[in-house]
């Protein structure tokens, strides 16, 4: 399943990965992977938020905090916003082999995809924080199993 957000990884050659050096731009197309499983959560989670009564409760009730430490650790940024972002992917466009042109392929329309991101806003009066959904699900399934 294809994903889009910034990660570190391991390239395994042969298992579909497509990879441009330089401005590293890249589409995965693995079998059945975490980054997949995480977008299932995050959609589920988005699902859950958008049809909440009470939205305060359901992030309480997830777990999600509503303070935060600061870089330097001194003050506590404070959660101010939630922001939803939906965007239309309408093409892909992936390396040309031996060439730096991009071979780009425009979607039919049944093939239109929409994609919601949520991110958790956070502010101190000297810092602003910006946390992805798909890194505190992350974060919390990795303290769910240990």
């Amino acid at each position: 399943m294809p994903h889009d957000h910034p990660h570190d990884h391991h390239h395994h050659h042969g298992e579909g990965h497509n990879h441009a050096h330089g401005d590293h731009l890249h589409s995965h197309m693995h079998h059945h992977d975490d980054a997949a499983d995480l977008q299932v959560l995050a959609t589920q989670f988005i699902d859950g938020f958008i049809q909440a009564s009470d939205k305060t409760s359901y992030l309480k009730l997830a777990g999600v905090p509503f303070e935060r430490p600061a870089k330097d650790g001194a003050k506590a940024l404070k959660l101010i916003d939630v922001e939803l972002k939906t965007d239309w992917q309408v093409g892909t466009a992936s390396p040309s082999f031996g060439s730096r042109e991009l071979s780009y392929l425009p979607f039919p329309g049944e093939m239109v995809r929409e994609r919601t991101n949520m991110s958790l806003i956070y502010v101190s009066m000297d810092e602003k924080s910006t946390l992805d959904i798909r890194d505190f699900l992350y974060q919390r399934k990795q303290e769910i199993e240990k």
